[in-house]
């Protein structure tokens, strides 16, 4: 198996939001970083060189002999959209999604433009829930 590229580091939080080229992307990650550290009470931490997570877990998969480490939550300022990570997915939040705003969402990715286009305090619902949803599972042995 390949080694995994994303991992925890000591890079600066500070600095690679300071490199987000777009200046709303750039506002909106250190309001999310503000956000993030209020719900899971972790400080953020470089994963890769694009991902800003909190707190962390150790998986391994059942199918293979692959194990990591992954934060709990983060986000990315991607190029095209916020990415936040809700790492238990979203089979738990159809009423939440179905009232946050404008956003999309895959398996553990969710999708928004910007921070102004969804409801802020429905989102930190959704964070809050998610890492105490992964912490039983993975970080209560």
């Amino acid at each position: 198996m390949a080694e995994l590229k994303t991992k925890k580091n000591n890079a600066s939080v500070e600095a690679f939001i300071a490199t987000v080229e777009n200046e709303q992307k750039r506002l909106d990650s250190i309001q999310l970083c503000k956000i993030f550290e209020e719900v899971t009470g972790e400080k953020p931490m470089m994963w890769g060189d694009s991902i800003i997570g909190f707190g962390e877990y150790h998986y391994k998969s059942e199918r293979s002999r692959q194990e990591w480490d992954w934060p709990l939550t983060g986000f990315s300022p991607r190029k095209q959209h916020l990415t936040i990570y809700i790492m238990s997915g979203f089979d738990w939040y159809d009423d939440l999604l179905s009232k946050i705003g404008k956003s999309k969402h895959t398996k553990s990715c969710f999708y928004c433009k910007r921070l102004a286009d969804i409801d802020i305090s429905l989102l930190k619902i959704m964070i809050a829930d998610s890492v105490k949803k992964m912490k039983k599972i993975y970080c209560s042995l």
